[in-house]
């Protein structure tokens, strides 16, 4: 798997750098986002902490994936992430649900 930065941009407004990204795999699967994640920290030089990737897209009949990926200066800036991107970069837990009061009646 090799990843190749396509274009880098500073937001300073949301105190992050934003990243769009190709990964070329060839002979292989689809990489999966930890992996890719991983690899763009190092590349990048930042922590896996503070990096998350919003979305990957693989091209179709072809070995690369496009995709898109912000990394924050801290820990507390990634909070203006949507909750469903830090779980799927697994930075935070799902929420589970409480069985209500309606819930517990009908067992």
């Amino acid at each position: 798997m090799e990843i190749e930065v396509i274009e880098k941009k500073e937001n300073l407004l949301l105190d992050r750098t934003e990243v769009k990204f190709k990964v070329i795999h060839a002979k292989e699967q689809t990489p999966k986002r930890d992996d890719v994640r991983a690899k763009l920290a190092e590349l990048l030089g930042v922590g896996k902490d503070t990096l998350v990737v919003s979305y990957m897209k693989p091209k179709y009949g072809i070995c690369e994936t496009l995709g898109y990926a912000k990394v924050y200066k801290s820990k507390d800036a990634i909070n203006n992430e949507r909750l469903p991107v830090l779980v799927r970069n697994k930075l935070k837990e799902k929420k589970k649900k409480e069985a209500g009061p309606a819930a517990q009646q009908q067992k």
